[in-house]
Protein backbone atom coordinates (compact mmCIF):
# COMPACT_ATOMS: atom_id res chain seq x y z
CA UNK A 1 0.00 0.00 0.00
CA UNK A 2 1.77 3.12 -1.07
CA UNK A 3 1.48 5.76 0.95
CA UNK A 4 -0.08 8.33 -1.30
CA UNK A 5 -3.25 5.52 -1.27
CA UNK A 6 -3.46 5.93 2.84
CA UNK A 7 -3.51 9.99 2.37
CA UNK A 8 -6.40 9.43 -0.09
CA UNK A 9 -8.42 7.37 2.31
CA UNK A 10 -7.83 9.91 5.01
CA UNK A 11 -9.23 12.53 2.89
CA UNK A 12 -11.92 10.38 2.12
CA UNK A 13 -13.28 9.65 5.06
CA UNK A 14 -12.05 12.96 6.86
CA UNK A 15 -9.13 10.89 9.27
CA UNK A 16 -6.60 13.35 10.69
CA UNK A 17 -3.45 12.43 11.83
CA UNK A 18 -0.23 10.96 10.49
CA UNK A 19 0.76 8.23 13.63
CA UNK A 20 2.18 5.21 12.52
CA UNK A 21 -0.27 2.85 14.78
CA UNK A 22 -3.18 5.00 12.68
CA UNK A 23 -1.85 4.14 9.51
CA UNK A 24 -0.96 0.92 10.33
CA UNK A 25 -4.69 0.31 10.89
CA UNK A 26 -6.00 2.09 8.40
CA UNK A 27 -3.61 -0.01 5.68
CA UNK A 28 -4.68 -3.17 7.30
CA UNK A 29 -8.24 -2.07 7.00
CA UNK A 30 -8.06 -1.72 3.24
CA UNK A 31 -6.46 -4.83 2.66
CA UNK A 32 -9.28 -6.65 4.54
CA UNK A 33 -12.29 -4.30 2.97
CA UNK A 34 -12.31 -6.61 -0.24
CA UNK A 35 -12.54 -9.50 1.00
CA UNK A 36 -15.50 -11.45 3.48
CA UNK A 37 -14.06 -11.89 6.48
CA UNK A 38 -15.77 -10.73 9.70
CA UNK A 39 -13.73 -8.01 11.19
CA UNK A 40 -12.95 -6.92 14.96
CA UNK A 41 -11.94 -3.56 15.44
CA UNK A 42 -10.74 -2.79 19.08
CA UNK A 43 -10.10 0.43 20.96
CA UNK A 44 -11.28 2.66 23.83
CA UNK A 45 -14.00 4.70 23.71
CA UNK A 46 -13.96 7.62 21.17
CA UNK A 47 -11.12 6.64 19.32
CA UNK A 48 -12.61 6.66 16.20
CA UNK A 49 -13.40 3.02 15.75
CA UNK A 50 -17.08 3.19 13.66
CA UNK A 51 -14.83 5.23 10.52
CA UNK A 52 -13.16 2.06 10.12
CA UNK A 53 -15.97 0.39 10.02
CA UNK A 54 -17.02 2.39 7.29
CA UNK A 55 -13.35 2.07 5.50
CA UNK A 56 -14.34 -1.74 5.18
CA UNK A 57 -17.31 -1.37 3.85
CA UNK A 58 -17.60 1.84 1.40
CA UNK A 59 -13.92 -0.11 -0.03
CA UNK A 60 -16.16 -3.57 -0.51
CA UNK A 61 -18.34 -4.99 -3.47
CA UNK A 62 -20.97 -4.06 -0.61
CA UNK A 63 -20.25 -0.50 -1.02
CA UNK A 64 -23.95 -0.28 -2.91
CA UNK A 65 -25.62 -2.51 -0.41
CA UNK A 66 -26.86 -0.90 3.17
CA UNK A 67 -24.44 0.14 5.87
CA UNK A 68 -26.00 -0.26 9.48
CA UNK A 69 -24.09 0.87 12.70
CA UNK A 70 -25.71 -0.60 15.64
CA UNK A 71 -24.70 0.20 19.16
CA UNK A 72 -25.35 -3.63 21.20
CA UNK A 73 -24.72 -1.74 24.89
CA UNK A 74 -27.66 0.95 24.25
CA UNK A 75 -30.77 -1.88 23.27
CA UNK A 76 -32.09 -3.71 26.08
CA UNK A 77 -31.77 -7.37 26.64
CA UNK A 78 -35.19 -8.00 26.02
CA UNK A 79 -35.37 -6.30 22.55
CA UNK A 80 -32.15 -7.04 20.90
CA UNK A 81 -33.02 -9.76 19.38
CA UNK A 82 -36.24 -8.82 17.93
CA UNK A 83 -34.12 -5.40 16.68
CA UNK A 84 -31.50 -7.67 14.72
CA UNK A 85 -33.75 -10.83 13.75
CA UNK A 86 -36.54 -9.74 13.50
CA UNK A 87 -40.23 -11.19 14.95
CA UNK A 88 -43.33 -11.93 14.39
CA UNK A 89 -46.94 -10.25 14.64
CA UNK A 90 -48.13 -11.63 18.57
CA UNK A 91 -44.93 -13.16 18.98
CA UNK A 92 -44.64 -10.99 22.22
CA UNK A 93 -46.73 -8.54 24.36
CA UNK A 94 -46.58 -5.61 22.35
CA UNK A 95 -46.34 -7.34 18.86
CA UNK A 96 -49.38 -5.51 16.88
CA UNK A 97 -47.28 -6.58 13.79
CA UNK A 98 -44.32 -8.61 12.12
CA UNK A 99 -41.25 -6.52 11.77
CA UNK A 100 -37.82 -6.70 9.76
CA UNK A 101 -34.24 -7.08 11.64
CA UNK A 102 -31.27 -5.67 10.96
CA UNK A 103 -30.32 -8.92 9.03
CA UNK A 104 -33.00 -9.24 6.82
CA UNK A 105 -32.63 -5.05 5.60
CA UNK A 106 -29.27 -5.38 5.12
CA UNK A 107 -29.48 -8.77 3.03
CA UNK A 108 -25.92 -7.83 0.36
CA UNK A 109 -24.96 -5.30 2.67
CA UNK A 110 -22.85 -4.52 6.13
CA UNK A 111 -23.97 -4.13 10.07
CA UNK A 112 -21.67 -2.59 12.19
CA UNK A 113 -21.63 -4.04 15.50
CA UNK A 114 -20.65 -1.62 18.21
CA UNK A 115 -20.11 -2.98 21.54
CA UNK A 116 -20.00 -6.34 20.94
CA UNK A 117 -18.62 -7.48 24.31
CA UNK A 118 -22.19 -6.20 25.60
CA UNK A 119 -24.04 -8.62 23.59
CA UNK A 120 -26.26 -11.24 25.70
CA UNK A 121 -25.32 -14.70 25.52
CA UNK A 122 -28.57 -15.99 24.27
CA UNK A 123 -28.07 -13.35 21.60
CA UNK A 124 -24.31 -14.01 20.87
CA UNK A 125 -25.68 -17.88 19.83
CA UNK A 126 -28.34 -16.79 17.14
CA UNK A 127 -25.22 -14.56 15.92
CA UNK A 128 -23.21 -17.24 15.74
CA UNK A 129 -25.17 -19.30 13.74
CA UNK A 130 -25.81 -15.96 10.90
CA UNK A 131 -22.18 -16.17 11.15
CA UNK A 132 -21.66 -19.40 10.53
CA UNK A 133 -24.73 -20.17 8.18
CA UNK A 134 -26.19 -17.48 7.16
CA UNK A 135 -29.45 -18.57 8.47
CA UNK A 136 -31.33 -16.99 11.28
CA UNK A 137 -35.05 -17.52 12.85
CA UNK A 138 -36.95 -14.19 13.66
CA UNK A 139 -38.56 -14.16 17.35
CA UNK A 140 -41.74 -15.83 17.53
CA UNK A 141 -40.97 -18.41 14.12
CA UNK A 142 -39.85 -21.48 13.42
CA UNK A 143 -38.67 -20.57 9.71
CA UNK A 144 -35.28 -20.82 8.58
CA UNK A 145 -34.22 -17.37 6.99
CA UNK A 146 -31.06 -17.14 4.94
CA UNK A 147 -28.95 -13.58 4.89
CA UNK A 148 -25.78 -12.46 3.22
CA UNK A 149 -24.32 -9.66 5.59
CA UNK A 150 -20.90 -8.96 5.84
CA UNK A 151 -20.36 -8.37 9.59
CA UNK A 152 -17.83 -5.99 11.29
CA UNK A 153 -17.37 -5.83 15.16
CA UNK A 154 -16.08 -3.19 18.08
CA UNK A 155 -14.83 -3.21 21.28
CA UNK A 156 -13.40 -1.39 24.06
CA UNK A 157 -13.57 -4.40 26.28
CA UNK A 158 -11.20 -7.16 26.20
CA UNK A 159 -12.92 -10.02 25.09
CA UNK A 160 -10.81 -12.82 26.40
CA UNK A 161 -11.66 -11.66 29.77
CA UNK A 162 -14.92 -11.81 29.00
CA UNK A 163 -14.75 -15.31 28.30
CA UNK A 164 -12.61 -16.19 30.88
CA UNK A 165 -15.51 -14.81 33.23
CA UNK A 166 -18.34 -16.39 31.07
CA UNK A 167 -19.70 -13.53 30.11
CA UNK A 168 -18.73 -13.93 26.06
CA UNK A 169 -18.97 -16.89 24.09
CA UNK A 170 -15.35 -18.70 22.70
CA UNK A 171 -16.20 -20.10 19.60
CA UNK A 172 -18.05 -16.56 18.99
CA UNK A 173 -14.42 -14.69 19.95
CA UNK A 174 -12.51 -16.57 17.49
CA UNK A 175 -15.48 -16.41 14.54
CA UNK A 176 -15.82 -12.27 15.01
CA UNK A 177 -11.75 -11.98 15.28
CA UNK A 178 -10.59 -13.57 12.39
CA UNK A 179 -8.96 -10.45 11.33
CA UNK A 180 -7.75 -7.70 14.12
CA UNK A 181 -7.73 -4.54 13.80
CA UNK A 182 -6.33 -2.12 17.02
CA UNK A 183 -7.14 1.35 16.66
CA UNK A 184 -4.61 3.58 18.42
CA UNK A 185 -6.12 5.87 21.39
CA UNK A 186 -5.41 9.28 21.09
CA UNK A 187 -2.68 9.81 23.49
CA UNK A 188 -0.46 7.76 21.83
CA UNK A 189 -0.79 9.74 18.68
CA UNK A 190 2.02 12.49 19.36
CA UNK A 191 1.51 15.45 16.99
CA UNK A 192 -1.99 14.20 15.88
CA UNK A 193 -3.59 15.42 18.95
CA UNK A 194 -2.55 19.25 17.94
CA UNK A 195 -3.78 18.80 13.68
CA UNK A 196 -7.03 17.32 15.36
CA UNK A 197 -7.44 20.53 17.73
CA UNK A 198 -6.75 22.96 14.61
CA UNK A 199 -9.21 21.20 12.85
CA UNK A 200 -11.93 21.63 15.67
CA UNK A 201 -10.99 24.81 16.05
CA UNK A 202 -11.77 25.54 12.09
CA UNK A 203 -14.76 23.85 12.36
CA UNK A 204 -16.53 25.34 15.20
CA UNK A 205 -15.28 28.85 13.92
CA UNK A 206 -17.13 28.18 11.11
CA UNK A 207 -20.43 27.27 12.69
CA UNK A 208 -20.06 29.56 15.40
CA UNK A 209 -19.09 32.59 13.08
CA UNK A 210 -15.88 33.42 14.90
CA UNK A 211 -12.51 33.41 14.69
CA UNK A 212 -10.32 30.19 15.41
CA UNK A 213 -8.88 29.72 18.15
CA UNK A 214 -4.65 29.71 18.31
CA UNK A 215 -2.90 28.12 20.94
CA UNK A 216 0.43 29.59 22.19
CA UNK A 217 3.41 27.12 22.21
CA UNK A 218 3.23 27.16 25.90
CA UNK A 219 -0.31 25.52 25.15
CA UNK A 220 0.49 23.05 22.45
CA UNK A 221 3.03 21.68 24.63
CA UNK A 222 0.15 21.19 27.44
CA UNK A 223 -2.30 19.98 24.98
CA UNK A 224 0.16 16.85 24.10
CA UNK A 225 0.57 16.07 27.34
CA UNK A 226 -3.31 15.69 28.05
CA UNK A 227 -3.68 11.60 28.33
CA UNK A 228 -7.25 12.47 27.15
CA UNK A 229 -9.23 9.35 28.38
CA UNK A 230 -12.09 10.63 26.13
CA UNK A 231 -9.39 10.36 23.19
CA UNK A 232 -11.18 12.21 20.23
CA UNK A 233 -14.60 12.75 21.58
CA UNK A 234 -13.22 14.47 24.56
CA UNK A 235 -10.72 16.78 22.68
CA UNK A 236 -13.53 17.98 20.72
CA UNK A 237 -15.62 18.76 23.03
CA UNK A 238 -12.68 20.62 25.17
CA UNK A 239 -12.70 22.68 21.97
CA UNK A 240 -15.94 23.61 21.03
CA UNK A 241 -15.73 24.94 24.65
CA UNK A 242 -12.84 27.36 24.55
CA UNK A 243 -14.40 28.22 20.84
CA UNK A 244 -17.52 29.22 22.79
CA UNK A 245 -16.61 30.77 25.82
CA UNK A 246 -13.31 32.56 25.18
CA UNK A 247 -13.45 36.08 23.83
CA UNK A 248 -9.53 36.29 23.53
CA UNK A 249 -8.84 33.88 20.31
CA UNK A 250 -5.09 33.30 21.91
CA UNK A 251 -4.68 30.78 24.33
CA UNK A 252 -1.31 29.98 26.83
CA UNK A 253 -1.15 27.01 28.50
CA UNK A 254 -2.88 28.45 31.92
CA UNK A 255 -6.39 29.04 30.04
CA UNK A 256 -5.86 25.76 28.51
CA UNK A 257 -5.72 23.91 31.81
CA UNK A 258 -8.66 25.28 33.24
CA UNK A 259 -10.42 23.32 30.58
CA UNK A 260 -8.84 20.40 30.87
CA UNK A 261 -10.28 17.69 34.11
CA UNK A 262 -7.64 17.32 36.40
CA UNK A 263 -8.80 13.84 37.33
CA UNK A 264 -9.71 11.53 34.10
CA UNK A 265 -11.90 9.45 35.67
CA UNK A 266 -14.01 10.45 39.02
CA UNK A 267 -14.72 6.93 40.07
CA UNK A 268 -13.15 5.33 43.09
CA UNK A 269 -10.43 3.07 42.55
CA UNK A 270 -10.43 -0.26 42.81
CA UNK A 271 -7.58 -2.14 44.63
CA UNK A 272 -6.62 -5.48 42.84
CA UNK A 273 -7.25 -9.05 44.69
CA UNK A 274 -4.73 -10.89 45.71
CA UNK A 275 -6.24 -13.84 43.60
CA UNK A 276 -6.33 -12.88 39.91
CA UNK A 277 -9.09 -14.36 39.55
CA UNK A 278 -11.18 -12.29 41.46
CA UNK A 279 -9.92 -9.24 40.12
CA UNK A 280 -12.97 -8.30 38.24
CA UNK A 281 -15.59 -6.24 40.21
CA UNK A 282 -18.83 -5.82 39.20
CA UNK A 283 -21.11 -2.86 39.07
CA UNK A 284 -23.24 -4.35 42.21
CA UNK A 285 -19.53 -4.64 44.36
CA UNK A 286 -19.42 -1.22 43.58
CA UNK A 287 -22.36 -0.13 44.44
CA UNK A 288 -22.20 -1.96 47.71
CA UNK A 289 -18.49 -0.74 48.72
CA UNK A 290 -20.19 2.70 48.15
CA UNK A 291 -23.21 2.13 50.40
CA UNK A 292 -20.79 0.31 53.45
CA UNK A 293 -18.43 3.55 53.44
CA UNK A 294 -21.27 5.86 53.57
CA UNK A 295 -22.58 4.56 56.88
CA UNK A 296 -19.20 3.91 58.09
CA UNK A 297 -17.78 7.66 57.35
CA UNK A 298 -21.93 8.74 58.85
CA UNK A 299 -20.98 6.46 62.30
CA UNK A 300 -17.45 8.13 62.39
CA UNK A 301 -19.11 11.95 62.19
CA UNK A 302 -21.43 10.75 65.04
CA UNK A 303 -18.42 9.85 66.63
CA UNK A 304 -16.24 13.14 66.23
CA UNK A 305 -19.52 15.47 67.04
CA UNK A 306 -19.82 13.45 70.44
CA UNK A 307 -15.92 13.77 71.05
CA UNK A 308 -16.01 17.82 69.93
CA UNK A 309 -19.47 18.55 72.62
CA UNK A 310 -18.11 19.97 76.25
CA UNK A 311 -19.85 19.05 78.92
CA UNK A 312 -21.75 21.55 80.41
CA UNK A 313 -25.49 22.21 82.04
CA UNK A 314 -26.76 23.13 78.74
CA UNK A 315 -25.98 19.78 77.16
CA UNK A 316 -29.15 18.70 79.32
CA UNK A 317 -31.33 19.58 76.39
CA UNK A 318 -29.16 19.45 72.69
CA UNK A 319 -29.08 15.61 74.43
CA UNK A 320 -32.92 15.16 74.82
CA UNK A 321 -33.48 16.84 71.89
CA UNK A 322 -31.10 15.03 69.61
CA UNK A 323 -30.23 12.01 71.71
CA UNK A 324 -31.29 9.47 69.75
CA UNK A 325 -28.00 10.60 66.76
CA UNK A 326 -25.47 9.32 69.66
CA UNK A 327 -26.73 5.99 70.08
CA UNK A 328 -24.03 3.27 70.26
CA UNK A 329 -21.51 5.85 71.24
CA UNK A 330 -19.90 4.68 74.82
CA UNK A 331 -16.49 6.05 76.59
CA UNK A 332 -15.06 8.37 74.24
CA UNK A 333 -12.42 11.07 76.36
CA UNK A 334 -13.57 10.30 79.92
CA UNK A 335 -16.98 10.66 78.90
CA UNK A 336 -19.77 8.17 78.51
CA UNK A 337 -23.44 7.67 76.98
CA UNK A 338 -25.87 5.51 77.93
CA UNK A 339 -28.42 4.57 75.15
CA UNK A 340 -32.44 3.72 75.57
CA UNK A 341 -32.62 -0.04 76.86
CA UNK A 342 -35.69 -0.94 74.98
CA UNK A 343 -38.23 0.69 72.41
CA UNK A 344 -40.14 1.27 74.93
CA UNK A 345 -37.78 2.70 77.30
CA UNK A 346 -38.90 6.28 79.18
CA UNK A 347 -35.51 7.57 80.04
CA UNK A 348 -32.72 8.94 78.57
CA UNK A 349 -29.35 8.81 80.37
CA UNK A 350 -26.98 12.46 79.75
CA UNK A 351 -23.41 12.11 79.40
CA UNK A 352 -21.76 12.09 82.63
CA UNK A 353 -17.79 12.89 82.97
CA UNK A 354 -15.41 10.64 84.89
CA UNK A 355 -13.50 13.46 86.20
CA UNK A 356 -16.10 14.70 88.73
CA UNK A 357 -16.76 13.14 92.13
CA UNK A 358 -19.23 10.68 91.29
CA UNK A 359 -19.25 8.28 88.98
CA UNK A 360 -23.35 7.27 88.71
CA UNK A 361 -25.51 8.08 85.85
CA UNK A 362 -27.98 11.03 86.38
CA UNK A 363 -31.38 9.54 85.66
CA UNK A 364 -33.86 11.64 84.19
CA UNK A 365 -37.35 10.48 83.00
CA UNK A 366 -38.16 12.50 80.11
CA UNK A 367 -41.67 13.03 78.84
CA UNK A 368 -42.99 13.35 75.27
CA UNK A 369 -39.59 12.73 73.61
CA UNK A 370 -39.83 11.32 70.17
CA UNK A 371 -37.69 8.40 69.83
CA UNK A 372 -37.02 6.76 66.58
CA UNK A 373 -37.59 3.15 67.14
CA UNK A 374 -37.24 1.84 63.39
CA UNK A 375 -34.49 -0.33 62.77
CA UNK A 376 -32.67 0.83 59.67
CA UNK A 377 -32.91 -1.71 56.67
CA UNK A 378 -29.38 -3.48 56.02
CA UNK A 379 -30.62 -5.03 53.26
CA UNK A 380 -28.10 -4.39 50.38
CA UNK A 381 -30.71 -4.94 47.78
CA UNK A 382 -32.93 -2.57 49.02
CA UNK A 383 -30.75 0.03 49.12
CA UNK A 384 -29.40 -0.64 45.30
CA UNK A 385 -33.25 -0.83 44.54
CA UNK A 386 -33.68 2.82 46.37
CA UNK A 387 -30.58 4.19 44.30
CA UNK A 388 -32.19 2.96 41.28
CA UNK A 389 -35.76 4.58 42.22
CA UNK A 390 -34.16 8.06 42.75
CA UNK A 391 -32.20 8.09 39.99
CA UNK A 392 -35.19 7.75 37.81
CA UNK A 393 -36.91 10.17 39.17
CA UNK A 394 -33.91 12.25 39.24
CA UNK A 395 -34.34 12.40 35.48
CA UNK A 396 -37.81 11.66 34.83
CA UNK A 397 -37.67 7.97 33.86
CA UNK A 398 -35.45 8.67 31.54
CA UNK A 399 -33.04 5.12 31.90
CA UNK A 400 -30.26 6.33 29.57
CA UNK A 401 -29.18 9.47 31.90
CA UNK A 402 -30.69 7.26 35.42
CA UNK A 403 -27.84 4.54 33.91
CA UNK A 404 -25.59 7.07 33.35
CA UNK A 405 -25.47 9.05 36.92
CA UNK A 406 -25.47 5.26 38.49
CA UNK A 407 -22.32 4.24 36.93
CA UNK A 408 -23.71 1.33 35.01
CA UNK A 409 -24.64 0.26 31.17
CA UNK A 410 -28.47 0.93 30.28
CA UNK A 411 -28.90 -3.14 29.74
CA UNK A 412 -27.73 -3.21 33.18
CA UNK A 413 -29.92 -0.53 34.22
CA UNK A 414 -32.74 -2.67 32.18
CA UNK A 415 -32.19 -5.94 33.83
CA UNK A 416 -32.35 -4.42 37.77
CA UNK A 417 -35.94 -2.82 36.69
CA UNK A 418 -37.43 -6.56 36.01
CA UNK A 419 -35.09 -7.85 39.15
CA UNK A 420 -36.78 -5.25 41.23
CA UNK A 421 -40.07 -5.34 39.50
CA UNK A 422 -39.60 -1.51 39.22
CA UNK A 423 -42.20 -0.15 36.42
CA UNK A 424 -40.68 2.58 34.16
Amino acid sequence: MRNIDIQSIKQRFGIIGNSPLLNHAIQVAVQVAPTDMTVLITGESGSGKESFSKIIHQLSPRKHGQFIAINCGAIPEGTIDSELFGHEKGSFTGAQEARKGYFEVTDGGTIFLDEIGEMPLGTQARLLRVLENGEFIKVGSSKVQKTDVRVVTATNVNLMHAVEKGRFREDLYYRLSTVPISVPPLRERGEDIYLLFRKFASDFADKYKVKPINLTADAVQELLNFRFPGNIRQLKNIVEQISVLEYDREVNADKLRSYLPSVPSSLPALLKKENPSDQHISERDLLYKVLFDMRRDMSELKKLVFDMLPHQPNDEALFKDHGHLFENIEHFNGRSYQPQESKQAEHFYLPVNHGQAHHDYEEHKVEDIPHETEEESLSLENKEKELILKALKKHSNKRKYAAQDLGISERTLYRKLKQYDIEN
